[in-house]
């Protein structure tokens, strides 16, 4: 199969973030299988989703990684201009949810891998393809806990998010949380009758404006626009109406962090603002929406050479979207970013990647074949 015979059938699988994905998941595991791959299916711990992970090549050698998630953000926002699952070709366009974000990049790999099997690879390449990246990278930590028993401790990761095939050293990493604050509901002619869930809120918030202008003193790291790590509130809903007192008021907010800095630790202050107000009465719940480190791979890496030398580029400092990137580095796997497509094109109708992208990224994994030859 081509590339574009593989991301129409991928596209046409709407494996929205946080639904099952059975279903594209078998699809890949039989091709790869009919090409020799040896597949494992890593069922995660929601029951219904899995990641799956592919080897081409001797298992017990130290190799390298193709990461991508096949998820993808839903499709309901106006202005498509087709079916979001059904791949549309206009001239050199390729038009469908995930086109660019990034079943291109997974079209790439899978149709690279008939050549990939007829080479005697004397280092694998690994095949890593993840659940619920949207949703914070849900899915990929169940696969790199597992993965000393699939295969040696690899050589290095390339997560194939759209860079224009430019590779990628740095991002930011991220945490995002959900708070909930619960009064008492009542009139507002009887304020002493009640407890109001905005205005505890507000001590939430102060927290949070005071959090993240302190963050602009630093530390600072010139790789990153800006070059200090940062908070906002993000999503804030409360209330009813003007006359009640609101019993509820729920506030989304997330931190991203420069290199060395947990961005959990970041919201550290915000949520020990929310959780002194129960000694006021009020109800707090806390909870974790996402959270993953940042990446930052040096120059003059081993993987950064590889990655010039193949793309024939010096590698881009850093980028402000995140991804699953900076896990693998956790995990002790180098990892850079490098894929087809471009991210301003990503989550947005009429999403499309170009046929000579694919073909570009094509090429580019059969030179990283060539660099496992025996």
């Amino acid at each position: 199969m081509q590339a574009i015979d593989i991301l129409e059938k991928l596209v046409s699988f709407p494996s929205v973030v946080g639904t099952p994905n059975d279903a594209i998941v078998d699809w890949v595991r039989t091709y790869l299988e009919a090409h020799g791959a040896v597949v494992h299916v890593l069922p995660g711990p929601e029951g219904d989703r899995a990641n799956l992970f592919a080897t081409l090549g001797p298992r017990g050698t130290a190799g390298y990684v193709l990461s991508g998630h096949m998820d993808v953000v839903p499709a309901t926002e106006p202005g498509w201009t087709g079916d979001p699952f059904r791949l549309r070709k206009e001239a050199n366009r390729l038009y469908g949810r995930g086109a660019t974000d990034m079943k291109g990049f997974l079209a790439a790999a899978l149709a690279t891998v008939p050549k990939l099997a007829k080479l005697t690879l004397a280092r694998p390449i690994h095949l890593a393809f993840s659940y619920d990246e949207e949703a914070g990278c849900r899915g990929v930590p169940h696969m790199l806990a597992r993965l000393p028993d699939l295969c040696a401790p690899p050589l290095g990761a390339v997560i194939g998010e759209p860079s224009g095939l430019q590779a990628i050293l740095a991002h930011k990493g991220k945490a995002a949380a959900k708070v909930a604050i619960r009064g008492h509901a009542g009139h507002s002619s009887r304020p002493d009758l009640g407890l109001n869930a905005i205005h505890g809120m507000a001590t939430v918030l102060t927290k949070a404006v005071a959090t993240a202008t302190a963050l602009t003193a630093g530390p600072f790291d010139a790789t990153f626009e800006p070059t200090y790590s940062s908070l906002q509130v993000g999503l804030l809903n409360g209330g009813r109406a003007v006359n009640v007192i609101p019993d509820l008021c729920i506030a989304e907010l997330e931190a991203r962090a420069i290199a060395g800095v947990d961005p959990r630790l970041l919201l550290a202050p915000v949520r020990e603002a929310a959780e002194a107000l129960t000694a006021e009465g009020f109800g707090v719940t806390w909870e974790e929406l996402s959270s993953y480190p940042a990446l930052s791979l040096p120059r003059t890496s081993p993987l950064a050479g590889l990655l010039c030398d193949l793309t024939g580029h010096v590698p881009l400092a850093a980028v402000s979207y995140g991804t699953e990137a900076g896990l693998f580095q956790r995990a002790g796997i180098d990892a850079i970013i490098c894929g087809p497509g471009e991210i301003d094109r990503a989550h947005k109708p009429d999403e499309y990647i170009c046929t000579e992208e694919l073909s570009a990224c094509e090429t580019l994994i059969e030179r990283l074949g060539r660099q496992c030859l025996a």
